[in-house]
């Protein structure tokens, strides 16, 4: 099975693109407008870019109409967005939080879960997600589509403060994953959790190299 994807009706009657590049971690992002109105939303378009200082990115679809996400507005307007870590226990919320709902709604209350102040951003956190991202808003770069919910609105942030519990970090100080147990977002509506991890490291890896693995620089 071979398509072009610009030009061709796919084959398959269900695109296979985001079902390739799996499993993709979630961006649950909370964030405030100026005025004070809280928002909750997962973006499986998420991903950490570098660690010296942390640096990370999310893309935002657009809607049908061509409107921009809250979370990209907001973000924008007051210069902030929280990263919370989805786990399993928490899949029902972040579902909820999916729902397109109108600006005035908070999503935290509308999920059911409690929110908590950061310390540095405005807004608030997930109180039960066990990892969160401060997250200082640097820029966005938006990429057009062939359809108005085709475009992109990717923005980039830098991580000014970490949050982890102390529960789930393992005696060694590693943060223990298969207890947390992540959700990852798959294509279609699947969704998968991790729950096993496995160790491998680079054969004759130079000193510099194990402390880029592990995020010193």
């Amino acid at each position: 099975m071979q398509y072009n994807p610009t030009t061709d009706a796919c084959p398959l009657p269900f695109s296979p693109f985001k079902s390739c590049t799996v499993p993709r971690p979630i961006g649950w992002l909370s964030t405030v407008s100026a005025a004070g109105q809280h928002n909750l939303a997962p973006y499986s378009q998420w991903q950490n870019l570098t660690f010296d200082p942390p640096m990370v990115m999310f893309a935002a679809n657009r809607y049908p109409d061509g409107r921009r996400k809250d979370t990209v507005l907001n973000a924008e307007e007051t210069g902030w967005f929280v990263w919370n870590m989805a786990t399993f226990d928490l899949r029902e919320a972040v579902n909820i939080s999916a729902m397109a709902m109108e600006f005035d709604v908070d999503e935290f209350e509308a999920a059911g879960v409690a929110r908590e102040a950061c310390a540095m951003a405005p807004g608030g956190r997930v109180a039960a997600s066990p990892c969160h991202f401060e997250c200082r808003y640097l820029s966005t770069h938006h990429l057009p589509g062939a359809s108005a919910v085709g475009g992109v609105d990717v923005v980039y942030g830098r991580v000014e403060h970490i949050h982890v519990k102390d529960e789930v970090l393992t005696p060694e100080g590693k943060l223990d994953i298969p207890r947390i147990q992540p959700l990852a977002r798959m294509g279609y509506y699947d969704y998968t959790v991790v729950r096993e991890t496995f160790e491998m490291r680079i054969p004759s890896a130079s000193g510099m190299e194990a402390d880029g693995l592990e995020g010193r620089a």
